[in-house]
């Protein structure tokens, strides 16, 4: 399928070999612009971009309408929150069946202190980051919700002594 619309940017390719969105210079100035910051204004998006402040209204509508502008996220310090310490916990199942990835995968980002879930490759199946109050709050979400369950075979967890926001243009 192919779309072209001038007033909104360019053509779009989707094809069954690759279903994303063909981006244009100018989109790709805006994700990365909305990237470095999420609070940026309609202006100086439109600025970065050099295009109208609408045309860049509708082209940040598109933008979000193809998923590649999902969300805008603040970065919060954890510490301020009341919860200074951070872990990553490593996850390996028993078994490799669709169910237990999906319960977990849905279960997980619910939960008081998970701020993120990765579903990885490798020797184990999901990375947990969580930010907990406490050590032993950290404890005892690992074995509450993870070591806890029938289908996890295995939870390893590492603190997180500081981490670095990447920079760079993507």
């Amino acid at each position: 399928m192919v779309e072209a619309n001038a007033d909104e940017g360019t053509v779009t390719r989707h094809t069954p070999q690759d279903p994303r969105p063909t981006l244009d210079e100018v989109d790709r100035v805006l994700a990365e612009t909305l990237r470095r910051d999420g609070r940026a204004t309609n202006a100086t998006l439109a600025k970065a971009a050099g295009i109208a402040e609408s045309t860049c209204t509708a082209r940040l509508r598109r933008l979000q309408t193809l998923g590649v502008v999902t969300g805008v996220h603040a970065v919060v310090d954890h510490v301020a929150l009341g919860r200074p310490v951070e872990a990553l916990v490593s996850v390996r199942f028993s078994g490799q069946r669709r169910r237990d990835f999906e319960r977990l995968r849905a279960e997980l980002p619910m939960l008081p202190g998970v701020l993120q879930l990765f579903h990885v490759s490798g020797a184990n199946d999901y990375l947990v980051h969580v930010a907990a109050r406490s050590t032993s709050e950290l404890r005892d979400f690992v074995l509450d919700h993870l070591t806890g369950r029938p289908d996890v075979a295995h939870a390893e967890t590492s603190l997180v002594f500081d981490h670095v926001r990447g920079q760079a243009p993507l």
